[in-house]
C-alpha cells in the first residue's frame, strides 16, 4: 500500500499506514456510535452549527438613529431599519434550522447584513457596545456546567460565527443531497465548496476580528481542518458524477487520485495539530477520513487498471488491482463500522481473479512492484467559493442610504472645519466692527456733530438709549448673568456622575481581578475608559474656560453698569444728566461738518454691508458625502483634510477677499475721519463745560456698545451652556451604556467562573489502600493494553458506557441520628482527642456564590460616539453607581458540626461500621 510521511512528536517521519494502524485502539471508543455513524457518515461528513444567546439589537442600534439623525422621515426609516435587522437576527440564529436552501439563504442574508452595516455603526467596546455570546459547536457540556462558550463585544465575532453556521449548514445540505442524479450532484458539490471556502475565510480572518483567543471550534487549525474537508468530498462527487456518466477510465482515475489526496491532506493536518483528536467530533472524524483516503486511492488504481488492460499491460493492471484490494481489505478490516466497501471490493476481487486467469493462461506478463508503477495523474476540478459578501441572492440592504462611519466622522470633521472658517471670518468682521465703534466713541461722533445746539440730546445717543430700554436694560443683563453659575453647576454634575460611574466601575475589576488573578480575562476598564477620560478631561477643560470667559463679562458690566443704568432712564433725567454746553453754531454749515458726516455715513453703509456678507457666509452650504463615498470606493480610505481643505477654499475663498477689502476700507475711512475730528475739533470753541459734555456723551455711547457686546456674549454663553448639557447627557448615556455592558459581562464572567470553580475537585485524588478494598471479588491480572488509548477531551471528559457501567456506584452509609449534646458542649474541644474528621486538605464543598447583585442602571437618551462642541461664534475664544462585589458566602440555615466525642468513646447511638470506598470514583 502507498504511503506517504506524517509529522510526528519524535523525529524522523511514519507512514499513513502507521497512523492507520494507531486507530485500532480506539475501535471500541468509537463503538459507542457506531449505528449513528453508519447512517450519517456512511459517506460523507457534515458540521455541527454553533449556538448563540439572544441579543437585543433595537435598544442600541435606535437610540444611536436617534441621536445621529433629526427627527423625520429619515430617522423613522432607520428605526424601522433596525426592527427588520432584529427580526432578521432572529430567524437566522434564534430557530432550529432545517436542512434546506431557504435556511441556508436566511443565514446568509443575516451575514451580509452584517457586513453591510459594520461600517455604519460604531461598534466597539468603548462605544456602541453589543455582546454577543457564542457555544463551542463541537463542545456537548458535561455533568457538573454548561459547553464551553465566549462572549465578546466585537461584531467580527458575530460575523465569524454566523458565516461558521452557514458552512456548517451547507456541509448539512450537501450531505442530504440525492447523489443518484444530477441534480443531487451539482448541488453536493456546490454546497462543499461554499462550506470550504467559508472555513477557509474564517481561517484567514479570524485572529483579526477577534481581540482574544477564539474556542476551538472557530480556531484557526479546527477551520483550516473542516475546509480541507469539504474541499475532498467536492472532489469526490466530481468522481461520482465521472463514474455515473461513465467517462474515460484515465479521467475518472485521476479524480479519484486528488481526491484522495485531499483526504490524506485533512488526515494529515488533523495530526499536526494536538488539540483536533481530542474533539470527540474529530474521533468520529478521523476513521471516516482515513478510510476515504484509502477508497479513493483503491478507486484511482481500479481505474488506471482498466486502462493498463486498454493498453494492454497486463501486468501493470494485476499489480494496481492487487494494491486496491490490499488498501479495501484495510478499510473493511478496520473502519468497516463507519463506511461500507463491499461493493468496491466485490468489483475489485472479481476484476482481479479474471486479470490473473487471463495472465495465467494466456499473456504471461511479468506483474511489477507498486512501488515501480508509474505515478497516477491528478485533476483538481474543485476549488474553494471565495466568499465576497453579498452571498445570498435576495440580499437588500436595510440601511442602504445610511453613509459609512467613515464618511459620517468625515463629514463631522468638515464641519468642524467648516464652523472653524466661518468664526474666523464672521469673527473678523465683528472685531472690525467693535473696533470702528471703540474709535467713533473716543471721538464722540456722531454725538459731536449733532450736539452743535450744546443742551439737547443728540440724536445718535437718544437712539441708543430706546434700544437699550426695548432689548430688556439692565434686569436682563442681570437675569442672564444670574443665570449663567446654575448652568455651570448642572454641566459640572453631569460631568462628575458620568466619571463617577467609571470610577466605580473599574475599581470594581481592579477588585476582581486581584481576586481572580489571570482568570480575570477580559480587557481591563483602565485601558477601555482612556477614550472616555480623555473626552471627559476635554469637557472638564472647556468648562474651566467657559468659566473665566464668565468673569471677563461681568467685569466688562461691573465698568459699564453706571453708564448703561443711565442710558435707561428716562429722556428728562438723561437730559438733567448730561452737562450743557454753548459752542459756536457757525459750525453748523462748515465744510468741515460736511466731510466728517460724509465719512461717517460711509462707514455705516460699510457696516450694513457687514451685515449682508455675514448673512452669505453662514448660508453657505454644501454636501460633501459624495465627495466621501466616492474617495471611500476609490481608494479604501477617506483623506479628509485634504479633501475638506481644498472644498472649503472653493467655497470661501472668494468671501475671503470681500473681508479683507472691508478691512481695508475701514483702515482708510478711519483715518481720514481722525483727520477730519481734529480740523473739527480745532475750529470748535473749546472750554471746561463743553469738554465735559464730550466726555460724557463718550461714555454714554461706549456704555450702548459695551451693552450690546454684553447682550450678546451672554446669549451666546447661554447657549453655550445649554448646548454642552445636551452632549454630556449623551456622554453620559455613553457612559451608562458601556458601565451596564461592563456589568452584563462581568456578571456573565462571574457565571462562568463559578462553574468552573464548582468543576474543579477540592483535593488530588489519592489511591485507596489495599486492605479496604473488597475481600470478595478476586483481584484479576492486569490485561496488556490494546494499543495506544484515545487522547482525552480537552474540556469535558467523557467515559464509554461500558467504563460505566462497569464500575458500580458505591452507596452512602446512612445518616446516624443527631447526637444529644448541650450547646456549651458543641463549642468545647478536648484537647486531647485525636481528630476524626476528615482531613484538612479536604475541605467539604462549598455552595457556589450566587451572582453579585447591585442597583439597575438607568439609560440616557443619545449617540454614545463622538460628540463635537457646539460650534458658531464663540465669544469665549478669547483669553454613578458603585456595585461592590458580593464576597462567596456560607449557604445560610446549615447547622455546625457536633464536638468531637469523649477521649476514646463514639457518639452514643451511632454504629460502628468498617472503613468504606470513597464515594465518589477515584480517576
Amino acid at each position: 500500500m502507498t504511503s506517504f510521511d506524517v509529522p510526528s512528536q519524535n523525529p524522523g517521519s511514519r507512514s499513513l499506514s502507521c497512523c492507520l494502524c494507531s486507530l485500532d485502539a480506539d475501535r471500541l471508543f468509537f463503538s459507542l456510535k457506531k449505528s449513528l455513524l453508519r447512517a450519517e457518515m456512511a459517506t460523507f461528513i457534515s458540521v455541527p452549527l454553533k449556538k448563540s444567546s439572544e441579543v437585543d439589537l433595537v435598544k442600541p442600534l435606535s437610540k444611536f438613529v436617534a441621536a445621529t439623525y433629526s427627527a423625520g422621515e429619515e430617522q423613522g426609516e432607520y428605526t424601522r431599519a433596525v426592527e427588520e435587522f432584529n427580526k432578521l437576527r432572529k430567524n437566522a440564529l434564534g430557530r432550529p434550522l432545517d436542512k434546506h436552501e431557504s435556511s441556508l439563504e436566511i443565514l446568509l442574508r443575516y451575514y451580509d447584513q452584517l457586513c453591510a452595516v459594520e461600517p455604519k455603526f460604531p461598534f466597539s467596546e468603548n462605544q456602541l457596545c453589543l455582546t454577543f455570546t457564542w457555544k463551542d459547536a463541537f463542545d456537548k457540556g458535561s455533568l457538573f456546567g454548561g459547553s464551553v462558550k465566549l462572549a465578546l463585544a466585537s461584531l467580527g465575532y458575530e460575523k465569524t460565527c454566523v458565516l461558521f453556521n452557514a458552512a456548517a449548514l451547507a456541509s448539512q445540505i450537501a450531505a442530504e443531497q440525492n447523489l443518484d442524479n444530477d441534480e443531487g450532484l451539482k448541488a453536493a458539490a456546490k454546497y462543499y465548496q461554499l462550506a470550504s471556502g467559508a472555513f477557509g475565510h474564517i481561517k484567514d480572518t479570524v485572529l483579526s476580528a477577534l481581540n482574544r483567543e477564539p474556542t476551538m471550534d472557530i480556531s484557526p487549525e479546527t477551520v483550516g481542518t473542516l475546509s480541507l474537508i469539504m474541499l475532498a468530498q467536492a472532489q469526490e462527487v466530481f468522481f461520482l458524477k465521472a463514474t455515473s456518466d461513465k467517462m474515460k477510465d484515465a479521467v475518472i482515475a485521476k479524480l479519484a487520485n486528488q481526491a484522495a489526496d485531499f483526504y490524506g491532506d485533512a488526515f494529515k493536518q488533523c495530526q499536526y495539530k494536538d488539540n483536533l483528536p481530542k474533539y470527540f467530533y474529530f474521533q468520529e472524524v478521523l476513521p471516516v477520513l482515513a478510510a476515504k483516503h484509502c477508497i479513493m486511492q483503491a478507486n484511482a488504481e481500479l481505474h488506471q487498471s482498466m486502462l493498463a488492460k486498454q493498453k494492454k499491460r497486463f501486468g501493470e493492471e494485476i499489480a494496481r488491482l492487487q494494491h486496491a484490494a490490499e488498501l479495501v481489505k484495510t478499510v473493511a478490516s478496520r473502519y468497516d463500522e463507519y463506511v461500507s466497501v463491499k461493493d468496491l471490493t466485490d468489483k475489485i476481487n472479481r476484476a482481479l481473479t479474471a486479470a490473473k486467469k487471463d495472465n495465467d493462461f494466456i499473456y504471461h506478463d511479468r506483474v511489477p512492484e507498486v512501488k515501480d508503477l508509474e505515478p497516477i495523474g491528478k485533476a483538481a476540478l474543485v476549488k474553494a467559493t471565495a466568499i465576497t459578501p453579498p452571498l445570498s441572492q435576495k440580499f437588500t440592504d436595510l440601511f442602504e442610504k445610511m453613509v459609512p462611519m467613515a464618511v459620517q466622522q468625515s463629514m463631522s470633521m468638515y464641519s468642524q472645519r467648516k464652523a472653524e472658517t466661518v468664526n474666523r471670518l464672521v469673527g473678523s468682521m465683528r472685531e472690525a466692527t467693535n473696533l470702528c465703534n471703540g474709535v467713533l466713541a473716543s471721538l464722540n461722533l456722531p454725538a459731536a456733530l449733532e450736539d452743535l445746539s450744546g443742551d439737547s440730546i443728540p440724536q445718535s445717543i437718544a437712539e441708543k438709549a430706546r434700544s437699550i430700554v426695548q432689548q430688556g436694560g439692565l434686569q436682563s443683563i442681570e437675569q442672564l448673568i444670574k443665570d449663567l453659575p446654575e448652568l455651570l453647576t448642572r454641566n459640572r454634575e453631569i460631568l462628575d456622575e458620568s466619571l463617577k460611574m467609571l470610577d466605580d466601575e473599574e475599581t470594581t475589576d481592579k477588585e476582581l481581578r486581584a481576586k481572580f488573578n489571570e482568570r480575570w480575562n477580559r480587557t481591563p476598564s483602565a485601558d477601555l475608559y482612556k477614550p472616555l477620560r480623555a473626552e471627559g478631561a476635554n469637557f472638564r477643560n472647556v468648562l474651566d474656560k467657559a468659566v473665566q470667559a464668565d468673569q471677563v463679562v461681568r467685569d466688562r458690566y461691573s465698568a459699564h453698569c453706571e453708564m448703561i443704568a443711565l442710558l435707561c432712564k428716562p429722556e428728562n433725567e438723561l437730559v438733567a444728566a448730561i452737562p450743557s454746553a454753548n459752542p459756536a453754531k457757525t459750525l453748523q454749515g462748515s465744510e468741515v461738518v460736511n466731510v466728517l458726516r460724509s465719512q461717517l455715513a460711509q462707514l455705516e453703509q460699510m457696516k450694513k454691508e457687514r451685515e449682508t456678507l455675514e448673512g452669505e457666509i453662514k448660508a453657505v452650504t454644501f454636501d460633501m458625502s459624495a465627495t466621501f463615498l466616492t474617495a471611500l470606493a476609490q481608494d479604501g480610505a477617506i483623506n479628509e483634510e485634504q479633501l475638506s481643505s481644498s472644498q472649503l477654499d472653493q467655497l470661501y475663498g472668494t468671501y475671503n477677499q470681500r473681508v479683507q477689502a472691508s478691512l481695508r476700507t475701514q483702515e482708510e475711512l478711519l483715518g481720514q475721519v481722525q483727520t477730519s475730528h481734529q480740523e473739527f475739533s480745532s475750529l470748535k470753541q473749546s472750554n471746561t463745560e463743553a469738554n465735559q459734555r464730550e466726555e460724557v456723551l463718550k461714555k454714554l455711547a461706549s456704555a450702548h456698545d459695551s451693552y450690546v457686546e454684553i447682550s450678546s456674549n451672554l446669549r451666546e454663553g447661554t447657549k453655550f451652556y445649554n448646548d454642552l448639557t445636551e452632549i454630556l447627557l449623551k456622554f453620559q448615556n455613553k457612559c451608562s451604556d458601556i458601565v451596564f455592558a461592563r456589568k452584563t459581562e462581568r456578571d456573565e464572567l462571574l457565571k462562568d467562573l463559578q462553574q468552573s470553580i464548582a468543576r474543579e475537585p477540592s483535593a488530588p485524588s489519592f489511591s485507596v489502600p489495599a486492605y479496604q478494598s473488597n475481600p470478595a471479588a478476586p483481584v484479576a491480572p492486569a490485561a496488556p493494553a490494546a494499543g495506544p488509548t484515545p487522547a482525552p477531551r480537552t474540556v469535558f471528559p467523557q467515559q464509554p458506557q461500558q467504563a460505566q457501567q462497569a464500575l458500580p456506584k458505591p452507596q452512602p452509609p446512612a445518616r446516624p441520628p443527631p447526637p444529644s449534646f448541650t450547646p456549651q458542649a458543641a463549642t468545647t474541644i478536648p484537647t486531647n482527642a485525636p481528630p476524626t474528621g476528615p482531613p484538612a486538605t479536604n475541605p467539604p464543598p462549598v455552595a457556589p456564590p450566587s451572582q453579585p447583585q447591585g442597583p439597575p442602571y438607568p439609560t440616557y437618551q443619545g449617540y454614545p460616539g463622538y460628540f463635537q462642541m457646539p460650534m458658531g461664534y464663540n465669544p469665549y475664544a478669547y483669553g454613578q453607581y458603585n456595585m461592590p462585589y458580593m464576597p462567596y458566602q456560607a449557604t445560610p440555615g446549615q447547622g455546625g458540626y457536633p464536638a468531637a466525642p469523649p477521649a476514646g468513646q463514639p457518639y452514643p447511638g451511632y454504629p460502628q461500621q468498617p472503613p468504606q470506598q470513597p464515594y465518589y470514583p477515584q480517576q
